[in-house]
């Protein structure tokens, strides 16, 4: 579940306040007071702080031979971030009904996570190959004080036993010293329903949420 989480979350920009140095009375494990802002109609389950695997935080990589449009928003579009050696603890809650699968994911490093700004060039990024082609944009992402806040919006398209399948998924990103709260959002498959749309209201909100939860 974090590996899903995590993947692709981190590349996005549009912050929205300076980060916060220090959050002395911060907690990963509070991430589960969230449930209480889900209904009877959603599945809930959280999931304790444990150690992270720094290789968690890259995104999967994207297959060979793809193109981007624009070419230099590449590394943005794939989400890639620059080495570092990172260690700390993560705690996650997550909950699934009306169609969506919502995870917030809190996690706490011995550093802040360095993340890079892609520029106004590459507020939406397409790309393409044999097998894959999709996007990468920047949309609108809560405003939370003290807290620098990102938001994208991925989309995957490609095929599977000849039928096409397309997939797509929204990340809300909160930074606070070494802390960091990831909120994913994506549209569940059932069989012989249509896919609902992302509540991303209800994402945003969740990110926001999840910020004051761990912040205490």
């Amino acid at each position: 579940m974090a590996a899903v989480a995590c993947a692709g979350v981190l590349a996005g920009c549009g912050s929205t306040a300076a980060t916060e140095p220090n959050e002395p009375e911060a907690d990963i494990a509070r991430v589960s007071q969230v449930k209480s802002t889900f209904g009877n109609e959603f599945q809930y389950r959280d999931i304790a702080p444990t150690g992270i695997d720094p290789k968690l935080l890259q995104p999967q990589k994207m297959p060979p031979g793809l193109t981007f449009r624009p070419p230099e928003c590449a590394a943005f579009a794939e989400g890639q971030l620059p080495e570092a050696d990172l260690k700390g603890n993560m705690a996650a809650a997550t909950a699934e009904g009306e169609g969506n699968r919502f995870i917030a994911l809190a996690v706490e490093t011995n550093e802040p996570v360095p993340v890079p700004e892609p520029g106004d060039a590459c507020k939406k990024v397409e790309f393409g190959g044999a097998a894959l082609r999709g996007l990468v944009e920047v949309v609108e992402a809560p405003q939370i004080d003290g807290v620098q806040t990102a938001a994208t919006h991925r989309v995957l398209q490609t095929v599977v036993a000849g039928a096409p399948r397309t997939g797509e998924l929204y990340n809300y990103t909160a930074r606070f010293g070494p802390y960091m709260v990831i909120v994913t959002a994506n549209p569940l498959v059932i069989p012989n329903k249509p896919v609902a749309p992302v509540n991303t209201e209800r994402a945003r909100q969740l990110l926001v949420d999840a910020v004051a939860a761990v912040r205490g």
